[in-house]
């Protein structure tokens, strides 16, 4: 039996017949505003958290991997530079 707002509507007014209407509408208000097949279950939540937990590690790997590129690429830089800069301080002190 799907649930429709016609069912709540019913179910509001048999509660209100015998709890009260401020007991029926308490009662209501606990209810999902929806059908049950609309509510998470704690599978699904452990479900959503694994899949997170994955995505999170997979996008962890790609910055490390392109940090670790981009550091590649500057230590390649660095190198030549600093050789480079040696060379001429050398060059300097032996014409001094």
């Amino acid at each position: 039996m799907a649930i429709d707002e016609e069912s709540r509507h019913q179910m509001y007014l048999r509660l209100e017949g015998v709890l009260g209407a401020e007991a029926a509408a308490t009662m209501m208000e606990h209810l999902p505003p929806v059908g049950w097949a609309d509510v998470a279950t704690k599978r699904d939540l452990n479900y959503l958290g694994v899949e997170l937990r994955l995505e999170f590690r997979n996008e962890l790997k790609d910055v490390e991997l392109r940090l670790e590129r981009a550091l590649r690429s500057m230590t390649n830089r660095f190198i030549p530079a600093v050789t480079i800069i040696a060379a001429i301080a050398l060059t300097i002190a032996r014409l001094a």
